[in-house]
């Protein structure tokens, strides 16, 4: 097996890797869209929305849990999106013990 060849492709992959965490926008919701987070692939917030149903001056706690619940929400979904992605990028290397 060539390393060289191999370091090659590794550097490929990665760099196909950053592109994709930078490029990919996934939103999260809480409280019926009250609240909405975006997110990169690197889980970077990109963007929120708080909606005024959201702030109840009597009750902070409240607009704190929407806030936690769509961070999570998307969260998951960019680990989703980015697997979904990232699937068949492996699949050329062809690494013994990798699986991919």
């Amino acid at each position: 097996m060539d390393m060289r060849f191999l370091m090659k492709q590794a550097q490929q992959m990665q760099a196909k890797l950053a592109e994709a965490q930078a490029n990919l926008r996934v939103e999260g919701t809480a409280g019926g869209e009250l609240v909405k987070v975006t997110l990169n692939g690197s889980k970077e917030l990109m963007g929120l929305s708080i909606a005024k149903d959201a702030m109840d001056p009597e009750d902070p706690s409240m607009l704190e849990d929407l806030l936690l619940a769509a961070f999570r929400d998307a969260a998951t979904k960019t680990d989703e999106a980015m697997k979904k992605q990232m699937g068949g990028m492996g699949a050329g290397l062809n690494l013994p013990g990798l699986g991919l």
